[in-house]
């Protein structure tokens, strides 16, 4: 228990309790330092009718509503909650990523991902023992030190990983990556534990930062893809001519490319990335113009949230208890999908249509996800109707690919170009619509206060591995999924 005071533009305020911060409110007139000061002031409402007829006035309409997203924030905090969202994943994302290098030196060779796979699901015992913690022990854990320590459990695997991921020993007398496999696990620790340590922490802050923190989330998938474009892990095979028959006959094979650098670089890489999170995080927690930027919000023990009235403009309603299973039974779906099975589907849905159309699904899915969160900044929403169409139609797109998937070598219009594009628009579209939906529920879960972002967390891993589980059953003991083979 712990009490804050923070200034606000009015004065100085001072709450008893635990109350970690209490700020104005969005409709507080007082000059802060992020205000943009060529944003249009708000003139006399005119007719109804000149709204419709004049141009002028439509767009100096929108331009009051955006510059209003941007003046109510702090863009300092906004990049720091972003930096802070890139710790999340980005370690267990770049693994993966790397697999194409990685099982060249492997000794599992392509059943690497697998064992890989049952690491991650390994590293959710970090989030069970935080929730247990919380819950049942008497002492509650200090979240802003949790993270610390998660953080630097996820920069020091990955400075780790790059010295060691070829490492081999034998275990029951077959050689195994051990080293790469045990590091997975804390790489996974940090990973998991964000989804219940991580996003309650954001809820401190005003709502619109959580929507620069999903931003950072997103970039930990796309910064490792566009590190692996770079060292050029998609093309990491090309068709070279090697015969001639007596006919004529051109025969040509697959050889490999030399990447522009090496895994040990590509990790590296990575740790610095992790370092820049952890700097974003530390100084999120400690300076005083981040505290300015809490919501009016009481924290007490076990991460249990009370906002103000002051903080929900307009006042958000109390959901009923129907709609609060329902939106955390939707996001577990969601989450079952999205982080559990999409991943590893992507492959058998995209590459029968050839190696363009599987790089561009697995490119541009990644580059969805930050998109629509930054989307969200402007086309914000809450309404549960949405949520529920926006969920049916990301629904449709992944019967889709299952089943582009579940056919493979041949799904429909596997030899035309028609297959191709309609492959990766879906994938493109179904990953964007998914991160706007969850982030849109987790905007709406954020203002029922209580434990509300720790369920979310908590039903978002369970669901996640649900989804990796059953999958990593389904590929591999069964023929549910063929692989198809990518020929010259």
């Amino acid at each position: 228990m712990s009490s804050y005071q923070s200034r606000s533009g009015l004065g100085i305020a001072s709450q008893s309790g635990p109350v970690y911060g209490v700020i104005s409110s969005l409709d507080d007139p007082s000059a802060v330092p992020s205000d943009f000061a060529r944003c249009a002031v708000a003139e006399p409402s005119e007719s109804e009718l000149s709204v419709f007829l004049t141009w002028r006035t439509i767009h100096k309409k929108m331009e009051q509503k955006y510059c209003s997203v941007l003046r109510n924030r702090s863009l300092i905090v906004d990049l720091l909650a972003i930096f802070f969202g890139i710790g999340t994943w980005l370690g267990v994302n770049g693994t993966f990523i790397q697999l194409p290098l990685l099982v060249d030196e492997a000794p599992e060779g392509w059943s690497l991902p697998s064992y890989l796979s049952v690491m991650v699901q390994i590293g959710n015992l970090g989030p069970l023992l935080y929730t247990a913690i919380q819950k049942y022990s008497p002492r509650k854990l200090n979240d802003g030190w949790t993270i610390h320590g998660v953080l630097l459990v996820g920069a020091i695997s990955c400075l780790l990983t790059a010295f060691f991921y070829n490492r081999t020993a034998e275990v029951n007398g077959v050689d195994h990556s051990v080293a790469l496999l045990v590091l997975t696990i804390f790489t996974a620790l940090n990973a998991c534990t964000s989804s219940v340590l991580f996003m309650p922490y954001m809820g401190r802050f005003k709502e619109q930062y959580m929507v620069t923190y999903f931003i950072g989330e997103g970039l930990s998938g796309l910064l490792p893809s566009v590190t692996a474009l770079i060292q050029g892990i998609g093309e990491t095979s090309q068709c070279v001519l090697v015969n001639v028959t007596e006919t004529g006959q051109e025969i040509f094979e697959q050889q490999k490319v030399p990447p522009n650098f090496d895994t040990k670089v590509f990790f590296l890489i990575l740790f610095g990335l992790m370092v820049l999170s952890y700097i974003g995080y530390t100084l999120l927690n400690a300076l005083p113009l981040a505290r300015m930027e809490y919501a009016k919000v009481t924290v007490s023990d076990g991460n249990k949230y009370v906002y103000g009235e002051a903080d929900n403009q307009p006042p958000s309603e109390k959901l009923t208890r129907g709609q609060y299973t329902y939106l955390l039974l939707l996001i577990g779906a969601i989450s079952l999908f999205s982080n559990g099975m999409f991943g590893s589907i992507q492959s058998y849905s995209s590459a029968p249509y050839g190696s363009r159309s599987y790089h561009l699904a697995a490119t541009l899915s990644v580059i969805a996800n930050p998109v629509a969160c930054f989307m969200a900044m402007f086309l914000h929403f809450t309404s549960l109707r949405l949520i529920t169409v926006l969920s049916i139609i990301a629904a449709l797109l992944t019967s889709y690919v299952f089943t582009t998937a579940a056919l493979s070598p041949y799904p429909p219009f596997y030899d035309h170009s028609l297959g191709g594009i309609l492959v990766v628009a879906a994938w493109t579209l179904l990953v964007g619509i998914v991160s706007y939906t969850k982030l849109g529920i987790t905007t709406v879960m954020r203002s029922q206060g209580g434990q509300s972002l720790v369920w979310v967390g908590s039903i978002t891993q369970l669901g996640s591995t649900i989804g990796a589980v059953s999958i990593f059953f389904a590929i591999n003991y069964t023929n549910m999924f063929q692989a198809a083979e990518m020929t010259c």
